[in-house]
């Protein structure tokens, strides 16, 4: 019995902590002002929180989400594309230096003398 208490307890607490973020960080609450909310979730303990989420707390109708940007560099295909870029320069570059070494032009050696 003292278990079922101290759970109750626990949930009662939650519930209050979690009316009372949602009061407090909403932008407008509905059918009382903001203050006559926080009064009614703080003085009343189980049911001032369930009466605020149920009449008080703002319906949103569509979910605002931000637009989804990649988390890292290597989901991001604009970076990928650049560094594909980059990369692939860089290795005609390098390959082009290797292919002057290795096959000097003929024309270089004949105006040696």
């Amino acid at each position: 019995m003292v278990r079922l208490l101290i759970f109750l307890a626990a949930a009662a607490l939650v519930l209050l902590i979690l009316a009372l973020i949602s009061g407090l960080a909403a932008d407008r609450v509905r059918n009382m002002p903001r203050t006559l909310w926080i009064l009614v979730i703080l003085l009343i303990p189980i049911a001032g929180p369930i009466a605020y989420l149920v009449w008080g707390r703002p319906v949103t109708r569509t979910p605002r989400r931000a637009p989804r940007r990649p988390s890292s560099p290597d989901d991001d295909p604009d970076f990928l594309r650049s560094m594909d870029t980059e990369q692939s320069r860089r290795d005609r570059e390098t390959l082009a230096q290797w292919e002057r070494d290795l096959h000097p032009d003929p024309d270089d050696d004949q105006q040696k003398p």
